[in-house]
């Protein structure tokens, strides 16, 4: 089996972490957010990933070269001259997903964290017969988001209806899709939105089903969406994996730290924590709802909430870092510093109080 990973562009929402690697390399939950998929896929049989990709190929290759031969699995690029949208990119990467066995083929938004439930899509997709499966996922506010409107019994998609004023359903596009090598006949080399072209055609041949997607889902493409869905895998974690989780008297709930990672004495850290590989987090230190990403180091009591802390950064003694404030890469804060919101660039180093959310050039 294939699968194609919609890598896309440049990272906006994530900036200033994506002024450093692409999006999908940013850290979540201690792994590039796009090995979280890459390991699901691999662990149902798929061989070989397609990345449909307009930016830096090269350092995403050169990436996950170490990866492909750790999961022994074939990663490969599809490189846009110009952007073409969400269906663009398969009529791109035909020649590299059509193969004689005429099986269908897996494709994912590289933003989306959720449990995978492939195999069972892979049931789902049999059992109809239909020409395309979708994910689903139930949602509080629909009026924000294309709605699926689907026939409960069956999963048979009967139409889209974008950002409803009135109540049609609950259930979104969740990204992830199963589809027959045939879908590519539907598609033509140009800038093609999936979701609003192609996926509603096959809806009105009748031939398109969706699967309501058991477990959490999180688009995690912008800070706080990426804050959610931490607390939402690391929660996972605990039901499916609780052994990968840290224990001890300074834990708080849901937490996950590296074995490389050195921790002080007298800290209190969690709930919704990940704290990367090589970090020093000295005593008295409090964390929660925050990643501190690899080789951070955190100076005596200082306190992080609700923040994200990039590669290799330092927060001076008696710090405190909160409200969705984010540090790109290498960024230095010092002792006594108050970062209210604060968005800073990388390689920068912050001597005086952030009171109120804005960037730091």
């Amino acid at each position: 089996m294939k699968a194609l990973i919609l890598v896309g562009g440049f990272g906006t929402r994530l900036r200033p972490l994506t002024l450093s690697v692409p999006k999908p390399l940013v850290d979540f939950a201690n792994k590039p957010m796009i090995l979280h998929q890459i390991e699901a896929l691999k662990a149902i049989g798929v061989e070989e990933v397609v990345l449909a990709i307009n930016y830096q190929p090269e350092v995403m290759l050169n990436f996950l070269k170490e990866f492909e031969k750790k999961l022994g699995i074939k990663i490969t690029c599809s490189q846009e001259t110009e952007p073409l949208g969400t269906a663009g990119p398969l009529a791109l990467a035909r020649d590299k997903l059509i193969d004689d066995s005429g099986e269908p083929f897996f494709v994912l938004n590289s933003d989306v964290i959720s449990e995978y439930p492939l195999k069972q899509m892979i049931e789902f997709h049999k059992s109809h017969g239909g020409e395309a499966s979708i994910m689903v996922t139930k949602v509080d506010e629909p009026s924000k988001y294309g709605v699926v409107v689907m026939d409960e019994s069956t999963g048979k998609v009967e139409k889209f209806v974008e950002k409803p004023k009135l109540f049609v359903g609950n259930k979104i596009n969740a990204g992830i899709y199963l589809l027959n090598p045939s879908v590519l006949d539907r598609i033509e080399l140009r800038p093609t939105s999936i979701e609003k072209e192609v996926f509603p055609s096959i809806a009105a041949e009748q031939k398109l089903y969706a699967m309501v997607l058991p477990g959490f889902w999180m688009d995690i493409g912008q800070p706080k969406d990426y804050i959610t869905g931490l607390r939402l895998y690391l929660n996972s974690l605990r039901k499916n994996s609780s052994s990968m989780l840290a224990v001890g008297s300074h834990i708080v709930g849901n937490v996950l730290v590296d074995e490389t990672a050195k921790i002080g004495e007298g800290c209190l850290i969690g709930p919704d924590v990940a704290i990367g590989p090589g970090c020093v987090v000295e005593s008295g230190v409090r964390l929660s709802r925050c990643t501190v990403m690899r080789g951070v180091r955190i100076k005596k009591h200082a306190c992080i909430s609700s923040s994200i802390i990039g590669w290799h950064s330092t927060v001076g003694q008696w710090a405190r870092v909160e409200n969705m404030t984010i540090l790109g890469e290498d960024v230095h804060v010092g002792d006594e510093i108050y970062s209210n919101g604060g968005v800073v660039l990388p390689h920068k180093e912050i001597k005086s109080s952030i009171l109120k959310p804005e960037i730091v050039m």
